[in-house]
């Protein structure tokens, strides 16, 4: 028969928890003196400020390793969306931009800039005002009817 497992009844395992090592309390106790720190050193001092990248000395291993690629700083990052997330969120005529895809929530931030890929079927106009589209989008929004208009 399986046991029942209660929140009143749980509680670790045998031999898991430990008693917490109380220092600086005299040599009785096995841990007075130097407190467990051993004798001098940089370690046994009340605020050793050593860095958790601090090697002892040696090269570090991040100034070892080459410096690799680069950030280009004028480089666009676009938001996509696509077709059929379009076609899911709006309805037909309706206009698309910024304001209304953030409300539908199928793009987040500010000062962001959109794009519109193709993935996806439309069969009913719409119009649609964003940062740039591809071509194939743009021919399937044209040919259900609808307008494309790009944002600078």
């Amino acid at each position: 028969m399986d046991k029942v497992i209660k929140l009143d009844d749980l509680k670790p395992f045998p031999g898991s928890r430990h008693r917490e090592k109380r220092v600086g309390r005299g040599h009785g106790s096995g841990h007075g003196k130097t407190s467990c720190r051993g004798h001098k050193g940089q370690k046994a001092r009340k605020s050793p400020d050593i860095k958790p990248w601090f090697e002892g000395g040696q090269t570090p291993i991040y100034r070892k390793l080459p410096k690799v690629g680069f950030t280009n700083p004028f480089k666009v990052y676009y938001e996509v969306v696509n077709i059929k997330d379009l076609v899911r969120k709006f309805q037909a005529n309706e206009v698309v931009d910024l304001e209304s895809l953030k409300a539908r929530g199928l793009v987040k931030g500010k000062n962001v800039k959109v794009k519109v890929l193709g993935d996806g079927e439309i069969d009913f106009p719409l119009t649609v005002k964003v940062h740039a589209i591809s071509k194939s989008a743009r021919e399937k929004i044209e040919k259900a009817g609808g307008k494309v208009e790009l944002e600078s």
